[in-house]
Protein backbone atom coordinates (compact mmCIF):
# COMPACT_ATOMS: atom_id res chain seq x y z
CA UNK A 1 0.00 0.00 0.00
CA UNK A 2 2.63 2.20 0.31
CA UNK A 3 3.73 2.27 -3.24
CA UNK A 4 0.03 3.36 -4.16
CA UNK A 5 0.13 5.92 -1.35
CA UNK A 6 3.22 7.42 -2.86
CA UNK A 7 2.13 7.35 -6.80
CA UNK A 8 -1.38 9.37 -5.44
CA UNK A 9 0.93 11.45 -3.51
CA UNK A 10 2.64 12.11 -7.21
CA UNK A 11 -0.50 12.27 -8.24
CA UNK A 12 -2.00 15.04 -6.31
CA UNK A 13 1.34 16.94 -6.96
CA UNK A 14 0.56 17.54 -10.63
CA UNK A 15 -2.86 18.78 -9.89
CA UNK A 16 -4.74 15.58 -11.05
CA UNK A 17 -7.83 14.35 -9.54
CA UNK A 18 -6.38 11.38 -7.71
CA UNK A 19 -9.70 9.66 -6.51
CA UNK A 20 -10.65 8.84 -10.30
CA UNK A 21 -7.57 7.03 -10.85
CA UNK A 22 -7.00 3.24 -10.59
CA UNK A 23 -3.57 2.64 -8.65
CA UNK A 24 -3.07 -0.30 -10.51
CA UNK A 25 -2.52 1.64 -14.08
CA UNK A 26 -1.87 5.17 -12.68
CA UNK A 27 1.27 5.21 -14.60
CA UNK A 28 -0.67 4.75 -18.04
CA UNK A 29 -2.71 7.69 -18.13
CA UNK A 30 -1.10 9.73 -20.41
CA UNK A 31 -2.32 13.77 -19.25
CA UNK A 32 0.16 12.65 -15.90
CA UNK A 33 2.99 11.26 -18.42
CA UNK A 34 2.73 14.39 -20.12
CA UNK A 35 2.54 16.92 -17.05
CA UNK A 36 5.47 14.84 -15.13
CA UNK A 37 7.91 15.71 -18.72
CA UNK A 38 7.65 19.00 -17.64
CA UNK A 39 9.86 18.51 -15.41
CA UNK A 40 13.07 17.42 -16.93
CA UNK A 41 12.21 19.64 -20.14
CA UNK A 42 12.71 22.11 -17.50
CA UNK A 43 15.69 21.10 -16.36
CA UNK A 44 16.82 21.09 -19.64
CA UNK A 45 16.15 24.12 -20.32
CA UNK A 46 17.47 25.67 -17.20
CA UNK A 47 20.58 23.20 -18.43
CA UNK A 48 20.84 24.61 -21.76
CA UNK A 49 20.36 28.12 -20.58
CA UNK A 50 23.35 27.91 -18.17
CA UNK A 51 25.51 26.74 -20.75
CA UNK A 52 24.88 29.50 -23.12
CA UNK A 53 25.00 31.94 -20.64
CA UNK A 54 28.42 30.50 -19.29
CA UNK A 55 29.38 30.77 -22.93
CA UNK A 56 28.83 34.16 -23.31
CA UNK A 57 30.28 35.29 -20.20
CA UNK A 58 33.73 33.84 -20.85
CA UNK A 59 33.79 35.33 -24.35
CA UNK A 60 33.10 38.51 -22.91
CA UNK A 61 36.25 37.49 -19.77
CA UNK A 62 38.53 36.35 -22.38
CA UNK A 63 38.27 40.16 -24.39
CA UNK A 64 38.95 41.87 -21.69
CA UNK A 65 41.82 43.85 -21.17
CA UNK A 66 42.27 42.74 -17.38
CA UNK A 67 45.80 41.56 -16.69
CA UNK A 68 44.60 38.01 -15.83
CA UNK A 69 42.11 38.10 -19.09
CA UNK A 70 45.87 38.97 -20.73
CA UNK A 71 47.38 36.14 -18.68
CA UNK A 72 45.35 33.36 -19.91
CA UNK A 73 44.64 34.33 -23.71
CA UNK A 74 47.87 34.52 -24.32
CA UNK A 75 48.57 38.52 -24.59
CA UNK A 76 50.67 38.88 -21.20
CA UNK A 77 54.54 38.05 -22.97
CA UNK A 78 56.68 41.06 -20.37
CA UNK A 79 60.18 41.19 -19.10
CA UNK A 80 58.92 42.15 -15.41
CA UNK A 81 56.48 40.88 -13.41
CA UNK A 82 55.01 42.29 -10.68
CA UNK A 83 53.23 40.14 -7.66
CA UNK A 84 51.03 41.74 -4.50
CA UNK A 85 48.05 42.35 -2.70
CA UNK A 86 46.74 46.07 -3.01
CA UNK A 87 49.97 47.33 -2.13
CA UNK A 88 51.40 45.50 -5.17
CA UNK A 89 49.25 48.12 -7.39
CA UNK A 90 51.84 50.46 -6.35
CA UNK A 91 53.97 49.43 -8.99
CA UNK A 92 52.95 51.26 -11.31
CA UNK A 93 53.21 50.26 -14.76
CA UNK A 94 53.50 52.84 -17.52
CA UNK A 95 55.86 54.94 -14.89
CA UNK A 96 57.95 51.64 -14.75
CA UNK A 97 58.18 50.90 -18.44
CA UNK A 98 58.83 54.91 -19.21
CA UNK A 99 62.23 54.21 -17.07
CA UNK A 100 62.76 50.85 -17.58
CA UNK A 101 61.87 50.77 -21.49
CA UNK A 102 60.38 47.04 -20.21
CA UNK A 103 56.90 45.63 -20.86
CA UNK A 104 55.42 44.74 -17.45
CA UNK A 105 52.61 42.68 -16.34
CA UNK A 106 51.40 43.22 -12.73
CA UNK A 107 49.53 40.14 -11.44
CA UNK A 108 48.71 42.48 -8.34
CA UNK A 109 44.97 42.33 -7.19
CA UNK A 110 43.36 43.54 -3.56
CA UNK A 111 44.00 41.26 -0.62
CA UNK A 112 45.51 38.91 -2.81
CA UNK A 113 46.77 35.67 -0.69
CA UNK A 114 50.71 34.07 -1.78
CA UNK A 115 48.91 31.13 -2.69
CA UNK A 116 47.08 32.47 -5.50
CA UNK A 117 49.93 34.82 -6.49
CA UNK A 118 52.15 31.64 -7.26
CA UNK A 119 49.31 30.03 -9.59
CA UNK A 120 49.48 33.28 -10.91
CA UNK A 121 52.83 33.67 -11.88
CA UNK A 122 53.79 29.99 -12.56
CA UNK A 123 50.77 30.08 -14.67
CA UNK A 124 52.56 32.56 -16.79
CA UNK A 125 56.01 30.86 -16.35
CA UNK A 126 54.21 27.67 -18.32
CA UNK A 127 52.86 29.83 -20.79
CA UNK A 128 55.60 32.56 -21.90
CA UNK A 129 58.34 31.22 -19.86
CA UNK A 130 60.64 32.74 -17.48
CA UNK A 131 60.66 36.70 -17.07
CA UNK A 132 63.38 38.66 -16.57
CA UNK A 133 62.39 39.84 -13.07
CA UNK A 134 60.04 39.14 -10.24
CA UNK A 135 59.28 41.26 -7.98
CA UNK A 136 57.01 40.29 -5.12
CA UNK A 137 55.68 42.48 -1.49
CA UNK A 138 55.79 40.22 0.81
CA UNK A 139 53.37 41.64 2.53
CA UNK A 140 50.71 39.64 0.52
CA UNK A 141 52.33 36.40 2.33
CA UNK A 142 49.76 38.15 5.96
CA UNK A 143 46.37 36.25 5.25
CA UNK A 144 44.63 33.61 3.54
CA UNK A 145 41.71 34.64 1.81
CA UNK A 146 39.01 32.03 0.64
CA UNK A 147 36.49 34.38 -1.02
CA UNK A 148 38.95 36.07 -3.22
CA UNK A 149 40.24 32.41 -4.51
CA UNK A 150 36.66 31.10 -5.64
CA UNK A 151 36.38 34.74 -7.51
CA UNK A 152 38.26 33.73 -9.71
CA UNK A 153 36.55 30.71 -10.96
CA UNK A 154 36.11 32.77 -14.22
CA UNK A 155 39.52 31.59 -15.14
CA UNK A 156 39.41 28.08 -13.49
CA UNK A 157 38.66 26.88 -16.90
CA UNK A 158 42.32 28.02 -18.33
CA UNK A 159 44.37 26.32 -15.72
CA UNK A 160 44.53 23.27 -13.67
CA UNK A 161 46.51 24.54 -10.87
CA UNK A 162 43.57 27.28 -10.54
CA UNK A 163 41.00 24.90 -10.80
CA UNK A 164 42.22 22.76 -8.67
CA UNK A 165 43.20 25.22 -5.74
CA UNK A 166 39.56 26.70 -5.83
CA UNK A 167 39.33 22.79 -5.09
CA UNK A 168 41.22 22.92 -2.43
CA UNK A 169 40.32 25.71 -0.40
CA UNK A 170 36.20 25.70 -1.20
CA UNK A 171 34.44 22.17 -2.28
CA UNK A 172 30.96 23.38 -1.98
CA UNK A 173 31.62 26.64 -4.75
CA UNK A 174 33.80 24.11 -7.01
CA UNK A 175 31.49 21.92 -6.64
CA UNK A 176 28.62 24.93 -7.82
CA UNK A 177 30.93 26.00 -10.44
CA UNK A 178 31.20 22.26 -11.88
CA UNK A 179 27.19 22.30 -11.58
CA UNK A 180 26.29 25.73 -13.11
CA UNK A 181 28.95 27.51 -15.64
CA UNK A 182 27.20 30.82 -14.25
CA UNK A 183 27.75 30.45 -10.95
CA UNK A 184 31.43 30.60 -12.33
CA UNK A 185 30.85 34.59 -12.62
CA UNK A 186 28.73 35.67 -9.74
CA UNK A 187 32.01 37.73 -7.71
CA UNK A 188 33.97 40.81 -7.61
CA UNK A 189 36.81 39.18 -9.84
CA UNK A 190 34.29 39.03 -12.82
CA UNK A 191 32.44 42.51 -11.97
CA UNK A 192 36.45 43.95 -12.26
CA UNK A 193 37.07 41.88 -15.75
CA UNK A 194 34.19 43.80 -17.00
CA UNK A 195 35.24 46.92 -16.32
CA UNK A 196 38.29 46.32 -18.19
CA UNK A 197 36.19 45.48 -21.77
CA UNK A 198 38.07 47.69 -24.33
CA UNK A 199 40.89 49.51 -22.22
CA UNK A 200 43.83 49.07 -20.16
CA UNK A 201 44.38 48.25 -16.48
CA UNK A 202 47.61 49.59 -16.21
CA UNK A 203 46.47 52.63 -15.06
CA UNK A 204 44.77 51.00 -11.62
CA UNK A 205 46.04 52.79 -8.96
CA UNK A 206 44.52 55.39 -6.63
CA UNK A 207 45.07 58.77 -7.55
CA UNK A 208 44.18 60.67 -4.33
CA UNK A 209 45.64 62.28 -1.31
CA UNK A 210 45.42 60.99 2.23
CA UNK A 211 42.73 63.20 3.77
CA UNK A 212 43.35 65.44 6.76
CA UNK A 213 41.81 63.28 9.15
CA UNK A 214 43.40 60.12 8.46
CA UNK A 215 46.86 62.34 8.37
CA UNK A 216 45.29 63.28 11.92
CA UNK A 217 44.07 60.12 13.14
CA UNK A 218 47.20 58.16 12.17
CA UNK A 219 49.08 58.09 15.89
CA UNK A 220 45.45 56.78 17.01
CA UNK A 221 44.07 53.90 14.42
CA UNK A 222 45.14 50.22 15.28
CA UNK A 223 47.78 49.20 13.12
CA UNK A 224 47.03 46.23 10.58
CA UNK A 225 49.41 43.07 12.30
CA UNK A 226 51.68 41.21 9.82
CA UNK A 227 51.49 37.74 10.69
CA UNK A 228 52.03 34.51 8.38
CA UNK A 229 51.94 30.66 8.44
CA UNK A 230 53.91 27.66 7.74
CA UNK A 231 51.52 27.76 4.29
CA UNK A 232 52.08 30.50 3.39
CA UNK A 233 55.88 30.59 3.57
CA UNK A 234 55.77 27.38 1.94
CA UNK A 235 53.87 28.75 -1.19
CA UNK A 236 56.22 31.41 -1.39
CA UNK A 237 59.43 29.53 -1.15
CA UNK A 238 57.75 26.99 -4.31
CA UNK A 239 57.01 30.27 -6.19
CA UNK A 240 60.49 31.32 -5.51
CA UNK A 241 62.00 27.90 -6.25
CA UNK A 242 60.18 27.67 -9.61
CA UNK A 243 61.19 30.90 -11.09
CA UNK A 244 65.01 31.07 -10.06
CA UNK A 245 65.32 27.29 -11.70
CA UNK A 246 63.54 29.33 -14.66
CA UNK A 247 66.76 31.55 -14.67
CA UNK A 248 64.07 34.74 -13.59
CA UNK A 249 65.93 36.94 -10.89
CA UNK A 250 63.25 37.71 -7.83
CA UNK A 251 62.97 40.50 -5.64
CA UNK A 252 61.42 40.79 -2.23
CA UNK A 253 60.17 43.81 -0.74
CA UNK A 254 58.30 45.45 1.30
CA UNK A 255 56.47 48.51 -0.16
CA UNK A 256 55.91 51.75 1.71
CA UNK A 257 53.51 52.80 4.43
CA UNK A 258 52.84 56.11 5.64
CA UNK A 259 55.39 56.96 7.93
CA UNK A 260 53.37 57.67 11.18
CA UNK A 261 51.56 54.65 10.98
CA UNK A 262 54.45 52.12 9.56
CA UNK A 263 56.01 52.88 13.11
CA UNK A 264 53.29 51.54 15.23
CA UNK A 265 53.48 48.69 13.30
CA UNK A 266 55.41 46.29 15.96
CA UNK A 267 54.75 42.92 13.99
CA UNK A 268 56.46 44.43 10.41
CA UNK A 269 59.99 43.81 11.78
CA UNK A 270 59.75 40.05 12.82
CA UNK A 271 57.52 39.45 9.99
CA UNK A 272 60.71 40.25 7.53
CA UNK A 273 62.56 37.84 9.71
CA UNK A 274 60.40 34.70 8.92
CA UNK A 275 60.20 35.84 5.33
CA UNK A 276 63.81 36.05 5.25
CA UNK A 277 64.26 32.59 7.32
CA UNK A 278 62.17 30.74 5.26
CA UNK A 279 63.00 31.93 1.82
CA UNK A 280 66.95 32.85 2.75
CA UNK A 281 66.64 35.75 0.60
CA UNK A 282 66.82 39.95 2.02
CA UNK A 283 63.85 41.54 2.02
CA UNK A 284 63.96 45.17 1.18
CA UNK A 285 62.71 47.12 3.75
CA UNK A 286 60.99 50.45 1.98
CA UNK A 287 58.30 50.83 4.19
CA UNK A 288 59.81 54.27 5.73
CA UNK A 289 61.05 55.24 2.49
CA UNK A 290 58.64 57.52 1.46
CA UNK A 291 58.14 60.86 3.86
CA UNK A 292 56.05 63.15 1.02
CA UNK A 293 52.76 63.23 2.68
CA UNK A 294 50.82 64.01 -0.28
CA UNK A 295 52.14 61.20 -1.57
CA UNK A 296 49.99 58.86 0.05
CA UNK A 297 46.26 57.81 -0.45
CA UNK A 298 45.88 56.17 2.48
CA UNK A 299 48.10 54.51 5.82
CA UNK A 300 49.18 51.84 3.13
CA UNK A 301 49.01 53.01 -0.60
CA UNK A 302 50.78 55.14 -2.29
CA UNK A 303 49.13 57.44 -4.87
CA UNK A 304 50.41 58.00 -8.30
CA UNK A 305 52.85 60.77 -7.36
CA UNK A 306 54.03 58.67 -4.24
CA UNK A 307 53.99 55.73 -6.68
CA UNK A 308 56.39 57.78 -9.27
CA UNK A 309 58.91 58.83 -6.39
CA UNK A 310 59.07 55.21 -4.73
CA UNK A 311 59.58 53.77 -7.94
CA UNK A 312 62.79 56.30 -9.01
CA UNK A 313 63.89 55.25 -5.77
CA UNK A 314 64.04 51.81 -6.59
CA UNK A 315 65.67 52.48 -10.19
CA UNK A 316 68.22 54.46 -8.18
CA UNK A 317 68.76 51.32 -5.62
CA UNK A 318 69.04 48.67 -9.24
CA UNK A 319 65.52 47.05 -8.15
CA UNK A 320 65.22 48.13 -11.87
CA UNK A 321 67.33 48.93 -14.51
CA UNK A 322 66.82 52.30 -16.28
CA UNK A 323 66.91 52.11 -19.57
CA UNK A 324 70.17 53.53 -22.11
Amino acid sequence: MGGVQLAIGIVNWLNYDSSVIQPINFLTNSTILKKALWIPALLLFFFIGDRIGGYILKQLVANSEFRYSRLYTGQAKSDIVLLGNSRGLIFYQPFIEEITGKKTLNLSYNSLPIDMGQVLVEDYIERYGAPEKLIIDVTMCDRTNTQLITGFSPYASYSHSLNQLIKSVSKNSWVAGQLSHLYRFNGEVFQRTMNYLGKSDKDWLIDRVISDHMQENATLESVVELKTTPELLSSLQQLIAVAERKGTEVELLVNPYYPPYAERMTTLAPFIQQIEAATNKKVKNYALALQLTEGFGDYQHLNKKGSKQYLAQLAEDGVFSRSE
